[in-house]
C-alpha cells in the first residue's frame, strides 16, 4: 500500500504508473464513474498490481490529490520567501496565477470540490497539503517583516492566497473572463499594494 508522506518522485515506478493512468480516468468520468478495472487498463497493469499499491480507489485517489497538492506546492513554494515585501509578494502573486492557472489541475480541483460535500476527506487532503504549508510559509514571512505593521500575519496570509484563488475559481473555473473580467496584474498590484502601503 502506497502512501504520499513522500516526494511523487520517490514513489516506486509501478506506483507513478498508475497515478498517472489514473488521472485522465478520473477527469474523463469523475470518482464515481472510474472504475479500479479501467484505471488498471489505463495504466496498463494488472489488477493485481493495482491492489498492491492502492487497495481501494479512495485510497487511490487520495494519492493522487496528495501527488498533485505537493507538484503545485514545490513549483509556487519552493523559492524562499526572501527581500523586500514589495517585490517579494508581487513575485510569489504570479507564480500562483501562473502555476495553478492549468487547465488539466483546475479540472481535478472542480473534482475534488465536487466530491467534497460526501467524502471531505478528500478535499481536506488537498487543503492539508497546499493551502495549511503555504499559509504558514507567508505568516511567518509577514511576521518577520515588523516595518508592515500588520496585527494579523496570519490572516493576512489567508487573504492574500484567498484573494489569488477566488480570482482563478471566478475567472477560469467558472467562467467569468466574459461577465466580470479583471486583468490579473492589476489584481497583483493592488492587492500587494493593500498590504504594502495599507500597513506601513
Amino acid at each position: 500500500m502506497i502512501t504520499l508522506e513522500k516526494s511523487p518522485s520517490e514513489l516506486p515506478q509501478k506506483a507513478q504508473q498508475i497515478l498517472q493512468g489514473a488521472l485522465p480516468e478520473f477527469l474523463k468520468r469523475g470518482y464515481a464513474g472510474t472504475s479500479m478495472d479501467r484505471i488498471a487498463k489505463m495504466a496498463g497493469v494488472s489488477k493485481q498490481t493495482l491492489y498492491s499499491y492502492f487497495p481501494d480507489k479512495e485510497g487511490l485517489f487520495t494519492a493522487l490529490i496528495t501527488q498533485m497538492a505537493v507538484q503545485k506546492f514545490r513549483l509556487v513554494w519552493s523559492k524562499p520567501l526572501e527581500g523586500e515585501p514589495q517585490q517579494v509578494l508581487t513575485d510569489l502573486a504570479q507564480r500562483i496565477l501562473q502555476h495553478i492557472d492549468d487547465p488539466q489541475h483546475l479540472c481535478f480541483v472542480r473534482l475534488i470540490i465536487a466530491e467534497s460535500g460526501q467524502q471531505p476527506h478528500l478535499s481536506q487532503a488537498f487543503l492539508r497539503n497546499v493551502a495549511q504549508p503555504a499559509i504558514a510559509i507567508l505568516s511567518n514571512y509577514l511576521q518577520d517583516h515588523p516595518e508592515l505593521n500588520i496585527d494579523d500575519p496570519e490572516v493576512t496570509a489567508q487573504i492574500f492566497v484567498g484573494t489569488l484563488i477566488h480570482h482563478l475559481l471566478t475567472q477560469e473555473m467558472l467562467h467569468g473572463r466574459e461577465i466580470m473580467p479583471l486583468d490579473p496584474e492589476r489584481l497583483v498590484k493592488n492587492l500587494v499594494g493593500l498590504i504594502v502601503r495599507g500597513n506601513s
